[in-house]
């Protein structure tokens, strides 16, 4: 029979110890919620949202408070699926799903439709509040800072494809102005005026060669009446 050293004793129960710390700390840390949702684009919809909550008290869980992004109205969500008796309550920054309360240690999963995804988006986080039946809450509502740590509850954050770019408001057309006709010059008579001069031209050749005709003949009727006598 082998006799350990009080030594190796410690170091081994050192061991154990950091064993099972480690395994709780991953416990503490797998249970959070997480949404997911396949083919999400932005800008588009009507969209399914999964979510799935872990439990990690004895109680069970009774209720999920949710906050919408900017850009989701809480009127355009609706209960796709949940557990039995559960029903959804829109909220003023989001929606509450719920009802009795599920069995102890029991993980909450439901789904919400959403109308329409915001556009020109990549990601949409969904603070949520894990209600249980003992009063207790896990608020999952600490969103990821680029450089900083990580989140010890975050918040459930949606994966979203980008979707068409976000069209920019046209500037309007100016009218169009019909081009006017240009103003007759002062100079240039207008064509039925010089057609009225030309007629009233011809009018008084025609007059005046009638009147030398006249003159002719009444000086011929004269002379031949002076002969005469």
């Amino acid at each position: 029979m082998t006799t350990r050293s009080p030594a190796l004793r410690r170091t081994l129960a050192t061991v154990l110890t950091g064993a099972v710390l480690l395994a709780a700390g991953t416990g503490t840390a797998a249970a959070h919620v997480e949404v997911s949702a396949e083919g999400a684009v932005a800008g588009t919809g009507p969209v399914t949202l999964a979510f799935s909550a872990a439990s990690e008290a004895a109680a069970g869980i009774t209720a999920m408070r949710t906050q919408l992004p900017a850009g989701i109205d809480p009127a355009g969500v609706s209960l796709a699926a949940g557990p039995p008796g559960w029903a959804l309550t829109p909220t003023p920054e989001g929606f509450e799903v719920g009802g009795p309360a599920l069995p102890a240690g029991a993980d909450a999963e439901y789904a919400v439709t959403v109308a329409t995804l915001p556009a020109g988006v990549t990601e949409l986080a969904f603070p949520t509040v894990q209600v249980y039946a003992d009063g207790t809450e896990n608020a999952w509502i600490e969103q990821e800072v680029p450089g900083g740590p990580e989140p010890e509850l975050p918040a459930p954050v949606l994966a979203v494809a980008p979707g068409a770019a976000v069209p920019s408001a046209a500037a309007p057309a100016s009218p169009t102005v019909a081009a006017e006709p240009p103003a007759p010059s002062a100079s240039a008579p207008a064509p039925a005026a010089a057609a009225d001069d030309g007629t009233g031209s011809g009018w008084l050749v025609a007059a005046a060669a009638v009147a030398a005709l006249a003159a002719v003949a009444g000086g011929l009727w004269y002379r031949r009446w002076r002969a005469g006598r």
